[in-house]
């Protein structure tokens, strides 16, 4: 009987720290985009992807998620959308977290659904005043050594729920900062990958995008099993996607929020570099 009870104890621990380890142990993940549309000043630039972190703290003031941010070098990071949680609001560790990213390079963010939920004047104060640059329906250019690059960014379809047409205001605002940038090599930041044939009809080159949590439980030969605005069995939840001349990159993302528990999902930091061949 001991001996069952000391197997059991065995048995829990090892199943606790498996738990902890697939929803607190990061994981960074490098990508290669290879497009002759790159401008050669910006071949070899490296973009990180933040997203989903839901308010989730890796060793204390995110030390180790900075950290890792730190080790990749990047010369941008994009934050796409749900950086804070709106059950489990704590805007102070979204803030101090976006505070200290951008000490180590320029910080891109776009709203994601959880967003919506927060006094989102407030908190989009509170990110500029941290040196974060929001680009909600906004877009700027970039410029390395005379030559540019588009970022684009679009609010999540979350605030526009009140429209009957809130499809089709969202491609809207899409169109209008394509126009704004016409024949330019576009990159877009977005939290909803679920929108993929919108980015591609509007000739987005690349395409960051986050919201589905790598499907929360991943499978082999199967992958993610449900992700939000896209149900069960989602086709974009982790990786790099095409269509037409787009490819998108869906960030697994680092938090959680409605289910407080991944598997075979551990948190994902993305760094992306652009290359011409």
């Amino acid at each position: 009987m001991k001996k069952k009870l000391v197997l059991a104890s065995l048995a829990l621990l090892g199943a606790g720290l498996f738990c902890w380890w697939q929803n607190n142990g990061l994981v960074v993940t490098e990508m290669e985009y290879i497009n002759e549309k790159v401008p050669p000043a910006f071949a070899g630039f490296r973009i990180v992807q933040v997203s989903d972190l839901h308010n989730k703290e890796f060793g204390r003031g995110n030390a180790r998620l900075l950290a890792a941010i730190r080790e990749a070098r990047p010369d941008l990071v994009v934050i796409t959308g749900d950086l804070a949680d709106k059950r489990q609001t704590n805007v102070e560790v979204a803030r101090s977290f976006a505070a200290e990213a951008a000490k180590i390079a320029p910080v891109f963010y776009v709203a994601g659904n959880h967003e919506q939920g927060l006094d989102y004047g407030e908190f989009r104060n509170l990110l500029a005043a941290a040196g974060v640059t929001v680009l909600d329906n906004a877009g700027i250019t970039l410029e390395r050594q005379g030559e540019h690059v588009a970022l684009l960014g679009l609010a999540d379809p979350a605030f526009l729920d009140y429209a009957l047409d809130a499809e089709e205001i969202f491609a809207r605002n899409l169109a209008g900062l394509m126009a704004g940038h016409a024949g330019m090599f576009t990159v877009l930041l977005s939290h909803r990958p679920e929108k993929i044939d919108i980015y591609s009809a509007q000739g987005i080159d690349l395409v960051f995008a986050g919201h589905a949590h790598g499907g929360q439980f991943r499978l082999p030969l199967i992958g993610g099993l449900v992700a939000p605005h896209q149900g069960l069995f989602p086709k974009y939840t982790s990786g790099m996607y095409e269509e037409g001349d787009t490819a998108m990159v869906v960030s697994r993302g680092l938090g959680n929020s409605i289910f407080p528990l991944r598997l075979f999902n551990r948190p994902e930091l993305v760094v992306v570099t652009l290359r011409r061949e």
